[in-house]
């Protein structure tokens, strides 16, 4: 069947329907990562985008369960150059068209994805519509146009969980198992079980396996919990998971880790969590041209000078003019310098814009849940 991908300036691409029949609207990113496809797709961060993969090979190792981010997949779309039919991996369970098409994703491939990229790059992320069959390209064209943009979109509501929980590992502990395999255990665990409460504003799953491995028992709370519903459990720390749109609009999120932050518990973010501490700690935030998504995004750490190749999935940044000046800027991104991590000089709380639990993705970063266990020690 063939398939269109037509963009909110007019252009479009023709190709290969890869997944289920339909229709499929959001936000066209892309990411730079050459595996990890499966953790993308079910990575909550990217509720209400069409995430378009750079490599030009995917699904070859097909699809496991083990691999899941979350209970389902999140993206609204997906965009390769080449579908592998066949899954080569003695873990697969299915391949990636039965996946997608499984759950209604609507996919294309057999397009030119350089020249997407390109034009994301250079334009910046458009809004974008796929479409199955006999379609008119104009006529996608203005229903692209018509898309909500992602400022001033609140899609947090929309990936939380309805009530709060205590972690417990679903299935294969594949994100346990991987560090496992690359030798990348827990560089300290805590002298005893700490109880963190962690805020879910689209966590990933592998977030809630190294915080246990660390040596941390973890309630998960809706993004909409109040301060003291986190503070009944008295936690030895508060954790902010990361999740999908324009953080600024999150009144209820930041009013409630500003009242977190004066009850001095220590507390560590990630991806939108650092940018809703941010907005806490009074300062703003801003969308990026095109965002960073992929796992080889260099980082430099601005207190050892070390430089951490990274996971990374966002489309907003902290702005650093706006910062307090009782918050420091921890790490920088060195392909545009902006915000990768932010400590408070008189409070226990920090965070990262970026992902070190990886998943996909390098464990440069995974010595950040050992900064965060200590903190609650010491606290």
């Amino acid at each position: 069947m063939n398939a269109t991908l037509a963009l909110e300036d007019g252009s479009w691409y023709r190709g290969v329907a890869a997944g289920a029949p339909g229709e499929a609207r959001g936000e066209v990113v892309f990411n730079t990562s050459l595996t990890g496809y499966q953790e993308v797709l079910t990575d909550p961060s990217y509720a209400g985008q069409i995430v378009t993969m750079t490599a030009p090979l995917i699904g070859n190792y097909g699809m496991a369960s083990g691999d899941a981010e979350s209970q389902t997949p999140r993206v609204a779309g997906f965009i390769v150059r080449e579908a592998s039919p066949t899954a080569s991996n003695w873990r697969a369970e299915e391949s990636l068209r039965d996946y997608l098409v499984r759950h209604g994703i609507v996919a294309i491939s057999d397009i030119d994805t350089r020249a997407l990229t390109r034009a994301l790059r250079s334009a910046g992320v458009m809004r974008g519509v796929i479409a199955t069959g006999a379609v008119d390209p104009a006529a996608l064209v203005e229903k692209a146009r018509t898309i909500p943009k992602m400022e001033g979109a609140d899609l947090v509501r929309g990936v939380t969980c309805d009530r709060a929980y205590k972690w417990q590992d679903r299935g294969p502990d594949h994100g346990s198992a991987e560090h496992a395999m690359f030798g990348i255990t827990p560089q300290r665990q805590a002298s005893r079980r700490l109880r963190v409460a962690a805020y879910d504003f689209g966590v990933k799953w592998n977030i809630l396996r190294r915080l246990s491995a660390y040596g941390c028992d973890v309630r998960v709370f809706p993004a909409t919990a109040t301060a003291s519903d986190l503070l009944s459990i008295e936690p030895d720390g508060i954790f902010l998971s990361n999740g999908p749109g324009d953080p600024s609009v999150l009144s209820y999120a930041i009013d409630n880790v500003r009242d977190l932050v004066k009850a001095e518990v220590p507390m560590f973010g990630i991806c939108l969590g650092h940018q809703v501490m941010g907005l806490a700690l009074g300062a703003k935030t801003f969308k990026l041209k095109f965002g960073h998504r992929g796992a080889n995004h260099p980082v430099k750490d601005l207190r050892s000078g070390k430089i951490e190749i990274t996971s990374q999935n966002h489309g907003f940044a902290v702005d650093p003019q706006t910062l307090p000046a009782d918050v420091a800027v921890t790490h920088m991104n060195l392909y545009d310098g902006t915000v990768e991590g932010l400590r408070h000089l008189h409070k226990p709380v920090f965070s990262v814009q970026y992902h070190p639990e990886a998943s996909p993705g390098p464990h440069d970063a995974d010595y950040l849940f050992r900064e965060f266990v200590d903190a609650m020690e010491q606290h």
